[in-house]
């Protein structure tokens, strides 16, 4: 009996965790395995993590913690873009999406930090659809993502930058190696499945031969 069957039925409802619950490493992966799959995830798609955020601010800063842990995790089932070292952020998403636009129907998962009410936060959600990045505070940036995790680092309403930059690291810590690790667990089903030469794309892109 697979272990996805019950939650088979609610497959686009989101999907909420908090970081304190002692089997939120296994509820994600289980939910992450699900939901890549209903949304027809295959082996020939080329496959994506944008990682979005900066670590200029510690709130912010969770996508990029993400991008770096799967690095370190030495996971290769996702191009991962958007590491502590290579950020992505809102100066440069919309050049990453134009390259992501000349892949054959790409399949990408959006992680990012955002701000909600007291209540969610320590919350990881996983959703269905695109994430509009910089919604929280204020900014216009594109929709990202077939699929997308989201962590509620503080609390939202007033002053976001102040808010953001006044975030625990270890809110932000804690929620970045439960994301890491369940992507990297769930994963492993799709171990041997061709990954693109993102290079080749980005060469595209730019007008190099």
């Amino acid at each position: 009996m697979s272990l996805l069957a019950g939650i088979r039925s609610k497959i686009s409802t989101p999907v909420k965790i908090h970081i304190e619950d002692s089997d939120a490493v296994a509820k994600l992966t289980e939910a992450f395995s699900e939901k890549l799959f209903s949304l027809g995830l295959t082996s020939d798609r080329p496959r994506l993590i944008i990682c979005i955020g900066t670590d200029r601010s510690t709130g912010d800063s969770l996508g990029p913690i993400v991008g770096s842990r799967l690095l370190e995790l030495n996971h290769k089932c996702f191009k991962v873009l958007g590491t502590l070292e290579n950020p992505v952020h809102a100066t440069n998403l919309a050049e990453y999406l134009k390259i992501i636009e000349k892949m054959p129907d790409p399949f990408v998962i959006a992680v990012d930090a955002c701000l909600g009410n007291v209540n969610n936060v320590g919350c990881i959600n996983i959703a269905e659809g695109a994430l509009k990045p910089g919604a929280g505070v204020n900014k216009l940036l594109p929709p990202v993502g077939n699929l997308h995790i989201t962590g509620v680092v503080n609390v939202g309403g007033f002053m976001e930058y102040f808010v953001l930059q006044n975030t625990r690291l270890n809110t932000v810590m804690k929620m970045a190696r439960i994301i890491s690790e369940a992507i990297h667990q769930a994963s492993k089903q799709m171990s041997g499945w061709p990954m693109p030469d993102f290079d080749e794309y980005v060469n595209s892109a730019l007008g190099r031969s």
